[in-house]
Parts: C-alpha cells; sequence; structure tokens
C-alpha cells in the first residue's frame, strides 16, 4: 500500500515541479498577497484631515486647536473664516472633519463652565467616521483635563484630579495595530484558498490528458490515490506556511508567542481539510475552468465573510452566526491568533481544532467515495 502511495506522491510531485505555474502559485503567490493585504487592509486611520473653524479667538480656543494636531492622526486641512464654509469643505472633500469652536469658549473655561465644542464628520465611510469621532473624543477630553489642570494651578488650586480615574492596559495587542489582527487572518485564508484551488485541478488533469484511465486498471485504492494526491501538496503548503509566517514577523512585526509544535499540528489539520475540500471540487467538476471557479468561491467568500476575519462575527445575525461554525477557517484563524497573539495553551483552543480534525476526515473520506464511484463509471 505505502508504495503504490509513494509512487503516486512521486508522480504528483513531478508534475508540480514540471508546472511553473502551480508551484508559484503554491509557493510565491501567497507572500505576495499577504503583503498586499496587509498593507492596503487596515482598520487603523491616520492623518485625518480636520478643518478648523474657530469662532472664538482666544488664546485657549489657539491652545486646543493646536493640541489636536499634535498626533499622527490628524492633519490640519485649513482654516475657516464662517460656518457656511464647513458644508462646503465637506461636500468637496478637502477635510474629513470640521472641528468648530464656538464664541465665548475661552470665557467659559477661564470661569470653570463647560465649553462645549462641535465636531463635524464625513460621514460617507462609517466605519472611518466612527473611528475619527473616537480619536477627536479622545483627544479632547485629554486636551480639556490639560487646560482644566492648567487652569486650577494659575489659581492656586494645586492640580486637578477626577474621582476615578482608568487606567488602560491592552494586552496582546498594546499598539493596537490592525496588522497584528488582521495578518493571523489572511494567513488562514491564503492557506485555504491556495490549497483547495491547487488540488481542485488535479484530477481532472488526470482525465483530460487520459492518464485516469490507467488507475483504473492498476491495483491503487481510492484512499490511497487520494493519500498520493494529498501528500506532495500537504508538503509544500507547509512550506509555504513557513515563508509567510517568517514574511508577517519580519514585515508586520507579528510575534509568536505561542508553541511552534502545536501551530505545525493545526496546520497540518487545516490543510488536510483544505485540500481534501480540493479533490472534493476536482472529483466533480468535468474541466479544469469549472473546478478552478468552484473552488475559488467555495473558500474565499466564507473563508473572507464569515471567518472573523474581517466583520466580527459577535455583530453577525443570529443565524449567520450559526452557519459560521461550519467555516473552516473561523476556527483555524482563531488558532492561530491564540497562538501567534496570545500564547495559548491547546485547551482554549481544543474545541476548534476538534472541528476541523471532523472537516478534514468528512471531506477526505467523500472525494474517496466520490473517486471510487468515478473510476468504477470510468
Amino acid at each position: 500500500m505505502w508504495r503504490r502511495i509513494a509512487a503516486i506522491a512521486v508522480k504528483e510531485a513531478r508534475q508540480i515541479r514540471r508546472d511553473r505555474r502551480t508551484l508559484g502559485l503554491l509557493i510565491f503567490l501567497p507572500a505576495l498577497m499577504l503583503m498586499l493585504y496587509g498593507y492596503a487592509l487596515t482598520f487603523d486611520v491616520r492623518h485625518i484631515r480636520v478643518a478648523v473653524l474657530d469662532q472664538d479667538h482666544s488664546a485657549a480656543s489657539r491652545q486646543f486647536a493646536a493640541g489636536l494636531f499634535h498626533s499622527e492622526y490628524f492633519e490640519l486641512a485649513g482654516l475657516l473664516e464662517r460656518p457656511e464654509e464647513a458644508d462646503a469643505w465637506l461636500d468637496a472633500g478637502r477635510a474629513r472633519a470640521v472641528l468648530a469652536i464656538p464664541p465665548g469658549y475661552g470665557e467659559r473655561l477661564a470661569v470653570g463652565r463647560p465649553a462645549p465644542v462641535q465636531a463635524l464628520i464625513d460621514g460617507g465611510n462609517a466605519n472611518s467616521a466612527s473611528i475619527t469621532l473616537g480619536y477627536i473624543e479622545g483627544r479632547a477630553r485629554e486636551l480639556n483635563m490639560t487646560l482644566r489642570s492648567e487652569l486650577a494651578q494659575r489659581r492656586g488650586l494645586g492640580n486637578l484630579s477626577l474621582p476615578i480615574q482608568v487606567e488602560a492596559r491592552v494586552w496582546y495587542n498594546p499598539d493596537l495595530e490592525s496588522s497584528r489582527f488582521l495578518v493571523p487572518g489572511l494567513i488562514g485564508f491564503l492557506l485555504m484558498v491556495i490549497g483547495a484551488v491547487s488540488t481542485s485541478l488535479s484530477v481532472v488533469r488526470e482525465k483530460e490528458r487520459g492518464t485516469l484511465e490507467q488507475i483504473v486498471v492498476s491495483a491503487t485504492r481510492p484512499g490511497e490515490f487520494v493519500v498520493g494526491k494529498v501528500a506532495p501538496y500537504l508538503a509544500i503548503m507547509l512550506l509555504t506556511e513557513a515563508l509567510i509566517v517568517l514574511a508577517a514577523m519580519l514585515l508586520f512585526d507579528m510575534p509568536l508567542r505561542g508553541s511552534v509544535g502545536w501551530l505545525l499540528v493545526a496546520s497540518v489539520v487545516y490543510l488536510l481539510g483544505g485540500l481534501g475540500f480540493g479533490l472534493l471540487v476536482s472529483t466533480v467538476a468535468e474541466t479544469q475552468q469549472v473546478a478552478f471557479q468552484i473552488a475559488v468561491l467555495a473558500t474565499m467568500l466564507p473563508s473572507m465573510l464569515l471567518s472573523d476575519l474581517i466583520f466580527p462575527i459577535a455583530s453577525m445575525p443570529a443565524p449567520l452566526q450559526k452557519v459560521t461554525w461550519v467555516v473552516p477557517a473561523r476556527h483555524f484563524i482563531s488558532i492561530l491568533r491564540s497562538l501567534i497573539l496570545k500564547g495559548s495553551g491547546v485547551e482554549s483552543w481544543a474545541l476548534s481544532l476538534a472541528i476541523l480534525v471532523a472537516f478534514a476526515a468528512v471531506v477526505l473520506t467523500v472525494a474517496s467515495l466520490r473517486l471510487a464511484r468515478r473510476l468504477r463509471s470510468g
């Protein structure tokens, strides 16, 4: 049995070596896509162009406006003279937000009364608008406390302190960089799509070249054929994963806090499921073009939309949250984030690993049965 499996694996490895496009697809394309997605896909909003409408023209208003731009998050788009200009600047996209400081701001602040300011934000992009609002509110609170403390010191009241102070400590991603959250998800997404596409063409290619008939008359069993087909792709995809993990650590400063051994185990199980799914598609499709389209659609959309890669599962409707349980990328991405970012032990993601094992066993078994039926039908 093992000799037959080895013969099929060697034959498939030689075929991959001859096909430079397939080899490039397996090794270099994931690294390239990781760099493209990693740099282009980000939730961080920086260099927000803000226009200032200062109707108070006091030292306090100028200090408040200047303090807002002592950060990489904001850029001064310009100074407005009239309130009517705010609409024009936002409509034309010259500014993404307008900070309006009303008359009497400095006087209110000097006597200790509330001194509100207004922020007008372009809500065309709801995500960017909410992040911009959060940045402005946070920066305003910091500046407000600074100004109140300076006022209290001038009055001889000492340092102004709040009755309740919250000191936040962010674990696992202290700089709140979205790339550290997204890159592990991108690794899981790329491995599933590339792995399924690569094996989805294998059986169809055998049929188009007329070599499938040789398997029919040989002593090779469908299960042996499946294992022999998957083995070289599994080895190449593990090498590819090592390369993209190394690239992520070098380019995006991604940590690796968990066990490398458990990462290898989870990766093998996940890749077996993805490669087995590609073989299952290959037993259904009649041409390589159809196999490619089915594999891409069946893996790319669920792995991007229903895996917690970009869109939080907790924010989805309850029925859709249940559907995500059958998406392998959801569980592997959860394992990656636990291992890479948190360094969690197996007890934290044992259920996800069990689901991946079940998925791999099911798709490989169904692919073997489908292949056996196809061989019997000639």
